[in-house]
């Protein structure tokens, strides 16, 4: 199926900030402290409308939350005996390709009945940035590439007894892409820039389980959602061999399932974890094309694997206003080897987390979280000078590593 670029987030990162591939998991800060183990059953304040709807029968009157992450990627390309094609001047490694990104989420539940709840959700549950120096040796495979997706998710919550929550939502997602490269024409360098945008729309579904009064179990079904960018190609000399003109690509992005579970071990701690499966193998070509149905490039074979994310967490209640939380997590990346380009070096990364959520009135929380991902150095060998000796052969490896800085306030109405 065809694919234009990736996804991204408000303001994003180079290293997916958090799930595998371009998917980002920064949806709360309460939920960052424990590395988002026991996401779809925890249902501990409004960030739920994500995670699990279902969770939302949890919260109790009219809540508000309000997110902002900080998140610092670095991804550092280190050479071995690229080509830049056509023997043109080599260039350098390409510096950091990433930069300090703020990243916001909003959350709102309110009751409608004893039993029923709405929620209101704005967040990006995608996101990749990808920006190297514009003369590095790779410049004719890739430069830039900046997707940005917003999320915007209405939800009910149903209580059906004691014991059982039911959960869904609509999804409306405006997606926004940019990819920038250098072109080799033999005698010359110049640039071109692919801009597309669309709206796509989904659903999410969710249930928890009340299996004792201090254990819960929560499952979220999250749907793909189908993206079809129009936009146009730029050139920095619009006279040249190709002229500018309308573009489109399709882009499916994918759904995900989760279990989680939540216990209150005693009045001091709590232990949560979750499994989650992302169906990334939809995602098997990259192509662009002109609105004559020529392809713009050729298309980029990617051949993504699906995934699996496990997390544990524990939660400390130091006293009745102040917890303390840390987690683990493990995120399976989707690319091998062979596949990885220049665009989008992902790999598998370790997560180490910790937490803290202040109650500073008996209606307003204060939660602050920090992660560290250690991201598992990814090899590339993309050599793409046959049939185009001019996009040249990038070999080499990455150092990459994120930490993510997440801030939330909480309140009741």
């Amino acid at each position: 199926m065809n694919k234009l670029l990736f996804g991204f987030v408000l303001f994003t990162t180079p290293f997916t900030a958090q799930a595998a591939g371009f998917a980002l998991a920064e949806q709360s800060a309460s939920g960052l402290g424990n590395a988002y183990a026991g996401a779809a059953a925890i249902a501990e304040d409004a960030s739920t409308v994500f995670t699990n709807p279902a969770g939302m029968t949890y919260i109790e009157g009219t809540q508000a939350a309000g997110v902002l992450h900080l998140i610092k990627p670095s991804v550092k390309f280190n050479n071995q005996n690229s080509a830049a094609g056509f023997n043109r001047t080599p260039g350098g490694e390409g510096g950091d390709a990433g930069s300090l990104a703020f990243v916001p989420n909003f959350y709102l539940v309110t009751p409608l009945t004893d039993n029923v709840k709405f929620g209101l959700g704005v967040n990006a549950p995608f996101g990749l940035k990808t920006e190297y120096d514009k003369d590095w040796i790779g410049r004719f495979q890739g430069i830039k590439s900046d997707l940005k997706t917003i999320n915007i998710n209405p939800s009910l919550a149903f209580k059906v007894n004691d014991q059982l929550s039911l959960g869904f939502g609509l999804s409306a997602m405006r997606i926004e892409a940019e990819l920038t490269s250098a072109v080799n024409l033999v005698t010359s360098e110049r640039s071109s820039t692919v801009k597309g945008d669309d709206w796509g729309f989904g659903f999410n579904l969710g249930a928890i389980y009340q299996a004792t009064n201090d254990t819960r179990i929560g499952v979220a079904y999250r749907s793909k959602v189908e993206q079809h960018l129009k936009g146009d190609v730029k050139f920095s000399i619009s006279n040249g061999p190709t002229p500018n003109g309308d573009v489109n690509a399709d882009i499916t992005l994918p759904e995900s399932f989760s279990v989680s579970a939540f216990s209150k071990l005693n009045d001091t701690w709590d232990l949560m974890g979750d499994i989650t499966w992302t169906r990334w193998s939809q995602f098997d070509e990259l192509a662009i094309y002109r609105d004559s149905g020529a392809l713009l490039l050729p298309s980029t074979t990617e051949n993504w694997n699906n995934t699996m994310r496990y997390s544990v967490g524990v939660n400390y209640h130091y006293s009745d206003t102040l917890k303390l939380r840390a987690g683990l997590a493990f995120d399976e990346g989707p690319i091998d080897n062979q596949f990885r380009t220049t665009r989008i070096p992902d790999n598998d990364r370790k997560w180490l987390s910790f937490g803290v959520g202040w109650q500073t009135t008996p209606t307003t929380k204060l939660d602050v979280g920090y992660a560290h991902l250690f991201v598992k150095d990814p090899k590339i060998s993309d050599d793409q000078t046959s049939p185009f000796p001019g996009k040249g052969f990038v070999n080499g490896d990455y150092d990459g590593s994120v930490d993510i800085l997440s801030m939330q306030i909480t309140h009741n109405f």
